[in-house]
């Protein structure tokens, strides 16, 4: 049992971490060339939410709990589409990208791949 707290702590705080790193604003980002910044952007969004469902995943890991890695996945997907809302209209200086979007979905597709090859064996 106290794996599993322990697991969902670190969930949690990742997801904190994540929409904190998300609601930054435009002007506080660091100054990287346009053509740099868009593969750095795009990676650091796979990582970001590769991780998210990876821990995710992991607090639910139990056997026969393919359905709860589909629903975070979808879950983490949603929340991707959410905060890039949220950029547009509510943080300075940011703005809605579909590259964004994309580069979240991969990431989360490639979690949900890595954690059933992981944590769900069957």
């Amino acid at each position: 049992m106290k794996k599993n707290v322990s697991t969902i702590i670190f969930a949690v705080m990742w997801l904190l971490l994540v929409t904190t790193l998300l609601c930054i604003p435009g002007t506080r980002l660091p100054k990287i060339k346009w053509d740099d910044k868009l593969l750095f952007d795009k990676w650091i969004h796979v990582l970001l939410f590769l991780i998210l469902v990876l821990v995710w995943c992991r607090a639910y890991s139990k056997p026969n709990l393919k359905n709860i890695f589909i629903t975070i996945t979808i879950l983490s997907i949603l929340y991707g589409i959410g905060m890039e809302i949220i950029q547009k209209y509510f943080i300075p200086f940011r703005s809605f990208d579909v590259g964004d979007i994309i580069a979240d979905a991969v990431g989360c597709i490639a979690g949900y791949l890595i954690s059933m090859k992981k944590f769900h064996p069957n």
